[in-house]
């Protein structure tokens, strides 16, 4: 990693612990290549399938604070959380979207977008819950913020007590990282 690296992204989506774990996988992840990781969780008050978010800030320099207005990427889980957040993408950010609901595409032409069917493909793995594989997979084949290898050490540290979990994550995963072409 180059010394001046950095990456902002917001997570979000609704129900909240899949874009919760996804944030927390990928700063944990991120530890042994950046100086600075921090992940900041945020619901809303109806924690159940109320909307929620979170920020995750990877750099080789301090961070001044955990949360921001505006960040370079941002990662949707569910369609309905596009408009309230896509405002809050820098021009020439990356824009990674759930196709599921997301009626138009992605609403700005200054962004890079990249739309990926997580739902089906976890669908096509029997477990709809890791959906934010899939997309966690395309985020870091797009954005290069981490290594793939970064994020498999971290999914065998977390799920290595539960191998079928492990197996299922580590695919679903993967086939994030095919769809972003990786």
């Amino acid at each position: 990693m180059e010394d001046k690296v950095r990456h902002e992204v917001i997570m979000t989506g609704v129900g909240g612990m899949g874009i919760q774990l996804a944030g927390m996988l990928l700063a944990q992840a991120a530890r042994p290549a950046y100086k600075y990781v921090s992940w900041c969780p945020l619901y809303t008050t109806a924690m159940r399938m109320g909307a929620c978010e979170c920020t995750v800030i990877l750099s080789n320099e301090r961070i001044a604070s955990p949360l921001k207005s505006y960040v370079g990427e941002m990662m949707v889980l569910e369609a309905s959380q596009m408009e309230p957040f896509i405002g809050r993408v820098l021009p020439g950010g990356l824009v990674i979207a759930e196709s599921a609901g997301l009626a138009g595409g992605i609403p700005r032409d200054d962004v890079t977008g990249f739309i990926v069917p997580a739902v089906e493909t976890a669908l096509s793995l029997g477990n709809r819950q890791v959906s934010n594989l899939v997309l966690l997979g395309a985020y870091v084949g797009l954005s290069k913020a981490i290594t793939p290898e970064l994020m498999e050490q971290e999914l065998e540290r977390r799920f290595a007590h539960r191998a079928a979990m492990l197996a299922l994550n580590k695919r679903a995963f993967e086939k994030g990282l095919e769809l972003a072409g990786s």
